[in-house]
């Protein structure tokens, strides 16, 4: 299963086993035939604006540019045979957070976006819910809420 958390930031890595620290910033990438409906879902729904694209490739970055994702038209012959086989709808989640979730979450039922979990609150003190994108990615929009220490 693929993990993906669009809150990354670049950090330094300070377990290496060369000793070495290396600055990192995480880019998922999905190989898809639905690069126009994955662009506007995003862009219309989520906020995301287009980094780059061109006929094979698409780099969205969130509204306040701290992540990026990408998605890569499969067969292409520009790519590596590592690259070409499409996603295939499961086994993969994306994790955006937001301050707003509640204010989110009003503003996609009312988009008509498909609500796949209602939102609720957890016991460890998160608030979300989830959607799914046109690649059948499941999206968790979560409000992190730090734990009171009793």
């Amino acid at each position: 299963m693929a993990v993906v958390c669009l809150t990354t930031n670049a950090f330094s890595q300070t377990h290496s086993t060369s000793g070495t620290a290396y600055k990192m910033k995480l880019n998922a990438g999905i190989v898809t035939r639905k690069l126009t409906e994955t662009k506007a879902f995003y862009t219309t729904l989520l906020g995301f604006g287009v980094t780059f694209e061109n006929e094979f490739y698409l780099l969205l970055h969130t509204p306040n540019h701290e992540a990026e994702i990408s998605f890569l038209l499969p067969e292409h012959e520009s790519q590596q045979a590592l690259f070409k086989k499409p996603f295939q709808g499961q086994g993969m989640y994306l994790t955006i957070e937001v301050e707003e979730i509640d204010k989110l979450y009003l503003e996609l039922k009312q988009k008509g976006v498909e609500i796949k979990i209602a939102i609720r609150d957890e016991s460890w003190g998160d608030r979300h819910f989830a959607i799914q994108d046109p690649n059948g990615i499941g999206i968790d929009i979560v409000k992190y809420t730090p734990q009171q220490t009793k």
